[in-house]
């Protein structure tokens, strides 16, 4: 299998499967000398950790990261990190009943197509529980990021056809669906609760702003910010949609509405979502994704087994009703992997300058 690792500069290759013995991660990249330890990674993980509240799957994981390299006496060594999150609740007897069915919504047919192998206890490697090693790699790029000034905020904007109307960026933490507005947080949850009741589940969109990024990081071509950022983004498991600024909206704009201004303060507008050509403009970043309701739902579905023969099935176990609060530290920690790793690039290059 290939596509494990991800990055040039700050790169992360992540490895383990849901209920196999452990997740984790190895880091290349950190810059030595950055003091860093299990208690800068925990709380970003205890972010992510199911069985927070009524509205995530019940698993019961501590999700409790251990560095096993890179570090000495407290400091990065500029060598491999290593992080490992194992495994402690896993219930593989729950999923006897799909092992040779291939569950829509799931990546059960792909997989088996492509690798004629594949392990059906809660997905494998296709499984959400790999983004918990990305979230530990992206608090290392949180630290870094946070030195330079540099700040990543995601919340839910809307979920379960309910959208947000105001953003209260203290709220988010303070409701169970991290969403920016808690008057629309309240209504979200009753639909929420309503469709566990019904065996079936919900899709929402998640907006992120990184703010405190300088102009100039990113590149023209191919490797441009928002097309790394997409690219970071687009491969969590649940995500199917990404947009930077006005995103779809801009193709019902004209020229004199999206351009963004500029004044002797700077820019008047920020259309564009704070980068253009591919570059930081130093203004906000701000993009959003649209996540997909969660594919395992306990409502009678139609599909076929391993031989090709219709049938029904049920997916049972323990599931998230709806992917958005959880998926919120995972999608700041990409951001932070993908801004953290132009950053480093843009650094290299700026030390080889010769004018």
């Amino acid at each position: 299998m290939g596509g494990n690792s991800f990055g040039t500069a700050f790169r992360i290759t992540t490895f383990g499967e849901s209920h196999g013995r452990s997740v984790g991660v190895i880091v290349d990249g950190v810059p030595p000398g950055l003091p860093i330890s299990e208690e800068d990674i925990q709380p970003e993980m205890d972010r992510r950790k199911p069985g927070q509240s009524d509205i995530t799957t019940p698993r019961k994981e501590s999700d409790e990261v251990t560095i096993q390299s890179g570090t000495f006496e407290g400091k990065a060594t500029g060598t491999p990190l290593m992080m490992i999150l194992h495994n402690t609740n896993t219930i593989s007897s729950d999923y006897n009943d799909v092992m040779d069915k291939y569950r829509p919504g799931h990546a059960d047919y792909t997989y088996h197509k492509k690798y004629g192998i594949r392990d059906w206890r809660g997905s494998g490697r296709a499984s959400g529980r790999e983004t918990a090693a990305r979230v530990a790699a992206g608090a290392i790029a949180k630290k870094i990021l946070r030195e330079k000034g540099i700040t990543i905020t995601a919340y839910t904007l809307a979920a379960a056809g309910i959208r947000c109307e105001k953003y209260v960026p203290e709220q988010i933490e303070k409701n169970p669906v991290r969403a920016c507005d808690p008057d629309a947080a309240v209504k979200m949850i009753e639909v929420i609760e309503s469709l566990i009741d019904k065996g079936n589940s919900a899709g929402g969109i998640i907006e992120c702003r990184i703010e405190g990024v300088s102009p100039g990081l990113g590149e023209p071509v191919f490797d441009k910010l928002e097309a790394d950022l997409a690219k970071g983004i687009m491969s969590i498991g649940a995500v199917k949609g990404f947009e930077i600024g006005e995103g779809f909206k801009a193709a019902d704009m004209f020229g004199t509405e999206h351009n963004d201004d500029m004044s002797s303060d700077g820019f008047v507008t920020n259309h564009a979502g704070g980068i253009t050509g591919g570059i930081s403009t130093g203004q906000e970043i701000i993009f959003r994704a649209a996540v997909k309701p969660t594919a395992s739902i306990s409502s009678p579905q139609s599909t076929v087994n391993m031989k090709g023969d219709e049938c029904e099935i049920i997916t049972e176990g323990r599931h998230d009703p709806i992917i958005c609060p959880r998926i919120i530290p995972v999608m700041e920690a990409m951001a932070a992997i993908v801004v953290c790793d132009h950053l480093l690039r843009l650094g290299a290059q700026k030390s080889l300058q010769m004018t």
